[in-house]
């Protein structure tokens, strides 16, 4: 069974950082794709960020240069390394998997965690 655990939020002002954790259990295979999502209040999920397998990856334009995803193997972890946090990265946070190659639009991410709270004040 798989399961996915998220931890590292946190409230943080502007220009703050934050290190967001997700423990994976369960997960075989050669082609997985993780990724961060987001969803604020009264808005629509949105994708964050994406990694492969073999460590490609992708962000929403929103994040490039602020935020980076990566995975430790070993560890079976998905971290998100968020800096100069801005009070519209408010949202909770949710780590998912995918049996697919990714970046791609047919990934689908079957797999989720219960998610964890970033509040940036400004």
């Amino acid at each position: 069974q798989v399961q996915l655990v998220e931890s590292g939020g946190g409230s943080v002002q502007s220009g703050g950082s934050l290190r967001l954790s997700c423990a994976a259990s369960g997960l075989t295979g050669s082609r997985i794709c993780m990724g961060w999502f987001r969803q604020a209040p009264g808005k629509e999920r949105e994708g964050v960020a994406t990694i492969f397998t073999t460590g490609s990856t992708s962000y929403t334009d929103s994040v490039k240069g602020r935020f980076a995803i990566s995975q430790d193997n070993a560890k079976n972890t998905l971290y998100l390394q968020m800096n100069s946090l801005k009070p519209e990265d408010t949202a909770m946070y949710y780590c998912a998997a995918a049996r697919s190659y990714c970046p791609s639009p047919k990934a689908i991410f079957g797999y989720w965690g219960q998610g964890t709270q970033v509040t940036v004040s400004s």
